[in-house]
C-alpha cells in the first residue's frame, strides 16, 4: 500500500520521497513523525513528517544516507512499496498564540524545521528562519523556506553560500538588532541545539528543541528514546519529540547517541557492500 510516488535528490546525501499513505496524511501535523520499514526483514526507523498532502493522500519524508536502512531506502524507486509506514506519532508542534517565532534548523534537520515554519506562516505569525549547513552543496529547501519566512538567514560553516558562521551567530545578531520572539524552535544536530538553547536562555526566550534519538516501537514500551528533561525521564516518541530546550540534558543525549555508532557503521558498510556487489 505504501507506494513511493515521487523521489527527488536534494543534495549528494539527502533525498525526498512522497509516500502514498492516506490514513497517515489525514491526521499528520508538523512536528510529528512516522516509523517505517523498507522490507519485512528491515529495522524500524523514525523519520519526521516533512510535509503532507491530505487531498493526494501523500506524506513527504526527507532522509540522509547515514545508515543501513536509509541506504536501502535510497535505492528504492518510484513505484516500489514500503513494508510499513506507521503514524503519525508523537505530539504535534503547538502553534496557538505564537505571533513571532524564530525557527532555527541545521543540516538535514531543516527537513523538520520547514513544515513547522510553514504552519506558523499559515497561521499568520511573523516567521524568521535561520538555517545552517556545512557548505553550499548541502543546502536544501531554500525556496521552500523563503516562501514561508518573513526573514530568511542562511549560514554556511565555510562561507561558500549565504553568510559565513553558525546559526547561533545569526540568531544572536537578530536578537541584538532588536527582534523579539515569543518562541524559538531549534531542530538539528544535538550540539547545535545545545548551543542555541544556551544562547536563548541567556536572553530569556522560551525555546523548544526537537529530539530524535533512537526509536524502535514508537509507543514508549522499549525505552530506547528516553531523555532527561528537567531531571525527569521522558520518552521522545510519546512525550515529544519537542521539549523545553532549557531543561534537556543534551550531554546525556549525545553520550547515549554515541553508544550505537560502531554498530551503525558496521551495518552501513555491510549494506553498501551488498549494493556494490549487486551492481557488478
Amino acid at each position: 500500500m505504501f507506494e513511493i510516488v515521487k523521489k527527488d535528490i536534494l543534495n549528494p546525501t539527502v533525498m525526498r520521497m512522497d509516500i502514498y499513505a492516506p490514513l497517515v496524511a489525514k491526521k499528520a501535523e508538523p512536528g510529528q513523525f512516522i516509523i517505517l520499514r523498507t522490507d519485512a526483514e528491515g529495522e524500524r526507523i523514525p523519520l519526521t513528517v516533512a510535509d503532507f498532502d491530505r487531498t493526494a493522500g501523500t506524506v513527504t519524508i526527507i532522509f540522509q544516507l547515514v545508515g543501513a536502512t536509509t541506504v536501502k531506502l535510497g535505492h528504492m524507486q518510484v513505484g516500489d512499496r514500503l513494508c510499513d509506514f506507521v503514524g503519525p506519532l508523537g505530539r504535534a508542534t503547538y502553534t496557538e498564540g505564537v505571533r513571532r517565532v524564530a525557527v532555527v534548523g541545521g543540516g538535514v534537520g531543516c527537513a523538520i524545521a520547514y513544515p513547522v515554519a510553514k504552519k506558523f506562516h499559515e497561521q499568520g505569525a511573523v516567521v524568521h528562519s535561520v538555517v545552517g549547513f556545512r557548505t553550499r552543496e548541502l543546502v536544501i529547501l531554500e525556496d521552500e523556506f523563503r516562501a514561508v519566512s518573513d526573514e530568511y538567514v542562511l549560514m554556511t560553516d565555510d562561507g561558500s553560500y549565504g553568510q559565513k558562521g553558525l546559526v547561533t551567530n545569526a540568531l544572536e545578531a537578530l536578537i541584538e538588532r532588536g527582534e523579539t520572539y515569543d518562541l524559538v524552535i531549534t531542530i538539528g544536530p544535538l550540539i547545535m541545539m545545545k548551543f542555541v538553547c544556551g544562547l536563548t536562555k541567556r536572553y530569556g526566550i522560551r525555546t523548544v528543541a526537537s529530539m530524535n534519538p533512537v526509536m524502535i516501537d514508537g509507543t514508549g514500551m522499549c525505552g530506547g528514546c528516553r531523555l532527561t528533561v528537567g531531571g525527569e525521564t521522558k520518552f521522545a516518541c510519546v512525550d515529544g519529540p519537542e521539549f523545553d530546550g532549557h531543561l534537556i540534558d543534551f550531554d546525556e543525549a549525545m553520550a547515549r547517541g554515541a553508544m550505537y555508532r560502531d554498530f551503525e557503521r558496521h551495518a552501513y558498510e555491510q549494506t553498501c557492500h551488498l549494493f556494490e556487489k549487486e551492481g557488478e
